[in-house]
């Protein structure tokens, strides 16, 4: 297994969303729409690298609980799938935010362009540095060469901090 490196900060903006605001986070991945649409909607994959476990599998419309999970404690949240459009969008409330993936082919594998909207502005950066490590825990694992799942203060001992700091400067 190759070190976990998550990279440097970049590839996000914050835009005005309305009375909201709107983390706009993209990442090239060397992998077909297909494979990387299984991995954000299959609850067995979603809980190898997302901050979230699934209730069920993501691609269908409708209501699913999404459980945040922090060493060991446990937060289900409420959700809502309102798109599921395979391989392309998929668009999803969660608590109070809203979160858009789409993925556009490319010659190299996928753009994955993630929208996730929410209400403090000041929050961004923070969302940012913790996509910033699923992503890359994400690109492992399509990769075949998985780290495991970082979230919750675990986070914190793989560069969340100084992600957050970086984001801080840039968006």
């Amino acid at each position: 297994m190759t070190p976990f490196d998550p990279g440097p900060a970049g590839g996000a903006t914050v835009v005005a969303a309305g009375d909201r605001w709107t983390l706009v986070f993209i990442r090239e991945l060397p992998h077909p729409r297909e494979k990387v649409w299984s991995a954000l909607t299959d609850p067995h994959r979603l809980d190898r690298w997302a901050p979230f476990a699934a209730g069920r599998d993501l691609s269908q419309t409708g209501d699913v609980t999404l459980t945040m999970v922090d060493g060991p404690d446990r937060t289900d949240t409420p959700a809502t799938v309102r798109r599921a459009e395979p391989p392309a969008v998929l668009e999803y409330t969660w608590g109070g935010d809203l979160l858009r993936w789409d993925l556009e082919q490319t010659p190299g594998g996928t753009r994955l362009t993630l929208r996730h909207t929410i209400a403090d502005r000041d929050a961004a950066p923070m969302y940012a540095a913790g996509w910033h490590l699923c992503v890359a825990v994400l690109a492992r694992l399509l990769d075949g060469d998985p780290v495991g799942v970082i979230r919750g203060r675990d986070a914190m001992a793989h560069g969340w901090e100084d992600l957050r700091v970086a984001y801080e400067k840039s968006v």
